[in-house]
């Protein structure tokens, strides 16, 4: 498992990665993370986000759960 979906689901308090596919399935939005190896911005995005928007980094560099457990 990649170490930026470890730190997601560890931030999103999800102990299960079946559990974070499931609810980033049932809704519109996903929690994303920003993949810069100093930040760890979290936050709700579109399920299919692969350059979501970073409030700390200021960079396109946040990625959905579901593009990063290959999902989408």
């Amino acid at each position: 498992m990649d170490g930026k979906l470890k730190k997601l689901m560890e931030i999103e308090g999800y102990d299960d990665v079946v559990k974070l596919i499931q609810d980033g399935l049932a809704d519109s939005v996903c929690p994303g993370i920003c993949m810069n190896a100093d930040c760890d911005f979290t936050a709700e995005f579109e399920r299919d986000q692969e350059r979501g928007y970073c409030e700390i980094c200021g960079t396109n560099t946040v990625k959905s759960a579901l593009i990063l457990v290959g999902i989408i």
